[in-house]
């Protein structure tokens, strides 16, 4: 039986903590690049389970020259024929960088599969090789993180009730997602499925309870950080040099240039 849902985090209590483990995140990323470590953070669960928001804010003052996103559309007819995993190869990290996937190589265990865009055999074959790719990985040196975010079907229908209404998050709906609501407990056994064949000791399954987001932002990135043995990197001596003299430089006049117009002053 369920157990009773935790009272939401109160914002103030939130915002506080959030920026604390900000702050380790930022420190987190300048020992990856100063040590050259690869780093791969993998973001699944179910539509509208608090993934995108999370990433949002484990990446929000990370330098996206060292973390980045990889969000891959559906593949192109080119990829079809290409050995499953081969286009997440590429945007697996080199030395000293962080790569979130927003939704990754595990499409085929979910989507893919409950959706009938991959065959059964293809399926099949991806349970079987994808513990093999990722202890080849973890075995090549990277680190490998798994999160899969867990939501209530009330609190699922919930956000898509919200962001049907919202013209800010309205992009976030797909034909897809809505369909999704009438394939829960077949999402639930793909789930189940994958878990039995993926939840392997070199890189195994984290999963994070999201019908409070705040909450499930907080405990991934703790855990996150708490399951690297990183250190902080003392920062480079910097030194704000003294402005030089003037030699004369002019701006040109104004009316050379075009300027946005002032906008806020209309407010």
């Amino acid at each position: 039986m369920a157990g009773k849902k935790a009272a939401t985090l109160p914002r103030k209590e939130y915002e506080k903590e959030l920026l604390r483990l900000q702050t380790e995140l930022v420190k987190l990323q300048e020992w990856v690049r100063a040590s050259g470590t690869r780093l791969v953070v993998v973001f699944e669960g179910r539509d509208a389970a608090g993934k995108g928001g999370t990433i949002k804010r484990v990446s929000e003052h990370l330098n996206p020259r060292v973390a980045r996103i990889a969000a891959l559309p559906k593949p192109t007819e080119r990829e079809r024929t290409q050995w499953y995993f081969q286009r997440y190869v590429e945007h697996l990290p080199a030395a000293g960088e962080i790569v979130l996937f927003d939704r990754s190589w595990y499409n085929r265990a979910g989507v893919e599969h409950v959706m009938g865009f991959c065959t059964k055999e293809e399926h099949q074959l991806f349970l079987r090789q994808c513990p093999i790719f990722e202890r080849m990985l973890v075995e090549a040196g990277v680190l490998v993180r798994k999160y899969w975010f867990s939501v209530s079907d009330t609190e699922q229908q919930e956000r898509f009730r919200r962001r049907l209404e919202d013209p800010l998050r309205r992009w976030k709906l797909s034909p897809m997602d809505l369909e999704s609501i009438t394939h829960w407990e077949a999402y639930s056994r793909a789930k189940d499925e994958m878990m039995v064949h993926t939840d392997i000791s070199e890189a195994p399954w984290y999963v994070v309870e999201s019908d409070d987001k705040r909450r499930a932002r907080l405990n991934m990135i703790a855990h996150l950080l708490s399951s690297v043995s990183y250190h902080d990197v003392p920062p480079p001596v910097l030194e704000l040099p003294e402005r030089p003299a003037s030699t004369g430089y002019q701006r040109p006049p104004r009316d050379l240039q075009t300027y946005v117009p002032d906008h806020a002053a209309s407010l």
